[in-house]
């Protein structure tokens, strides 16, 4: 699907001209939005706009380019992305931009781009020329990072409080989601903030120094949004760690029961295998209380070796917790 958006000298806005009327005297600039296009509508972008063989390539390429900016002669191709609206995966927006036009191209749907089509379609705005638009464009793509992060810090917040007293082994699998997900947002968000800053200190952009500030803002946001992703992940791994460490000192105190139990029963075992032994000339066999005075003696060192192991501190294992001590 192809549509435009032209507005002429007058500011008259006209929409969905053919595309011999888009180069008529008077037009003043022009929007050029190609979704899904078909074979014949990608070649408008070399038969009638020129456009380098390079930059129709990686708007053709179906792996997700980095965020970049190319300088060509007469114009800048911008590749940027926007992030799904449920997951933070990214959807790639590909522009051609300058003075007098601006060629978005994208193979699935953005909120963002239609956003702004439908504000200028319903309000009848008027935007200042492509490079307004194209700030706006990615202002709107940057807002729509802020959900993203925000969400990931309050499941954060819910994991460290463990309210629903979940056990260790769940906390940690969301929590290495989350941390998945803010992997795959570091890696929109920080070449996003490179693009931007490439953007605002570039001389062969100085076509753009009127909106210069407008720029610098998005840059403002994208670095505020690169300091809470750092944040959160120094976040996750201080849960992590902390998790982790209250699992292995759990284990810890679960073996150190276990072998205290298995010490104190050594010795009494000893003593009922010496006296399973099948011999005929042992003395202590014939003794009338020989059996009761064997189990006082194996009761006694039982209590000896509990309390032995009490006053050493080997057993006060104290009240155990499923979350780590805030």
């Amino acid at each position: 699907m192809i549509r435009n958006y032209a507005i002429d000298e007058s500011e008259e806005i006209f929409y969905n001209l053919p595309l011999e009327e888009l180069g008529r005297d008077g037009v003043k600039w022009v929007w050029v939005d190609l979704y899904q296009p078909t074979e014949e509508e990608i070649q408008i972008l070399s038969d009638y706009f020129r456009f380098h063989p390079l930059a129709i390539e990686d708007c053709l390429d179906d792996l997700n380019q980095r965020p970049k900016i190319d300088f060509y002669p007469d114009y800048q191709f911008l590749v940027i992305h926007a992030l799904e609206r449920e997951i933070p995966r990214p959807i790639e927006l590909d522009m051609f931009v300058n003075e007098k036009f601006i060629v978005t191209f994208h193979k699935q749907p953005l909120a963002e781009l239609e956003y702004n089509w439908e504000r200028l379609k319903e309000s009848q705005s008027r935007i200042k020329g492509p490079f307004f638009l194209m700030h706006t464009l990615i202002d709107k793509m940057v807002d729509e990072y802020f959900p993203h992060v925000y969400r990931i810090e309050e499941e954060l917040n819910t994991i460290e409080d463990n309210t629903e007293n979940e056990s260790i082994g769940e906390l940690m699998e969301q929590l290495f989601d989350l941390r998945a997900e803010l992997s795959k947002l570091r890696r929109t968000i920080l070449p996003m903030r490179d693009l931007l800053y490439r953007i605002i200190h570039s001389e062969r952009l100085g076509s753009i120094m009127e909106q210069h500030l407008y720029f610098h803002d998005v840059h403002d946001h994208l670095l505020k949004l690169v300091e809470m992703i750092e944040s959160h992940r120094d976040f996750s791994s201080d849960i992590r760690d902390s998790y982790l460490s209250l699992n292995s000192n759990n284990m810890n105190r679960t073996m150190m029961t276990l072998t205290v139990i298995t010490t104190i029963f050594m010795p009494l075992t000893f003593i009922a295998g010496v006296y399973g032994m099948n011999f005929d000339y042992m003395p202590e066999l014939h003794w009338h209380y020989g059996y009761f005075v064997v189990l006082a003696a194996m009761f006694a060192i039982g209590v000896y070796m509990y309390l032995f192991f009490v006053k050493k501190g080997w057993l006060r294992l104290g009240k155990k917790r499923s979350e780590p001590k805030r």
